[in-house]
Formats: structure tokens, sequence, C-alpha cells
């Protein structure tokens, strides 16, 4: 499995604590392992995001991400929950 990330996801990363900096790399880690580990939640998303999923990263942060082909994964987004989903309702994921 190839993982990439946005300039979106990029920029929203350089931003975050490195204690969510490193919890990230703990989950890329384990979804590299298996997508299905019980630990990210990884689910399928609805509304605005319906052609994306998403991960657990800490008890409040999220990653977006969407499946492309060959197996690779394209991240997205990275925030609070609150910040992902409430914006959602009038943003496009790859624009905040």
């Amino acid at each position: 499995m190839q993982i990439i990330s946005s300039k979106n996801f990029e920029k929203k990363l350089s931003k975050l604590s490195k204690s969510v900096k490193i919890k990230l790399k703990e989950k890329l880690r384990i979804f590299m392992e298996n997508p299905s580990n019980i630990l990210l939640n990884n689910h399928k998303l609805h509304g605005k995001y319906k052609n994306y999923r998403s991960i657990n990263i800490t008890g409040d942060y999220r990653i977006i991400f969407e499946e492309l082909e060959n197996n690779c994964i394209l991240l997205v987004n990275i925030n609070t929950h609150s910040e992902l989903y409430v914006k959602a309702k009038t943003h496009n994921p790859h624009t905040f």
C-alpha cells in the first residue's frame, strides 16, 4: 500500500502538536499493517464526504482519506472531529 498526502493535509499536519504527530505516526503504522484494525475505527463517510473514509488518530483527531486505484491512499485532511464535520456541511475536504 502506498500512502500519499495532499498539500492541504501537509499544511494541517505542520500545525499539529508533537503529541498528535506521534499518535499519527503510530496509527499510520497500524493502518499499513491492517487498515481494518479496530483501533482505527476505519469507516465510510456520508454527505459531503461520501467518497471518503475516516480513521481515528486520537480521541478527537481524525484523518479523512480517499482510496485511489492501485492500492494507493490519499490523505486529504486531518483535524478535530468538530472542525472536520461541522465545516463539512459547507466546504470541500480538500480546501479547509
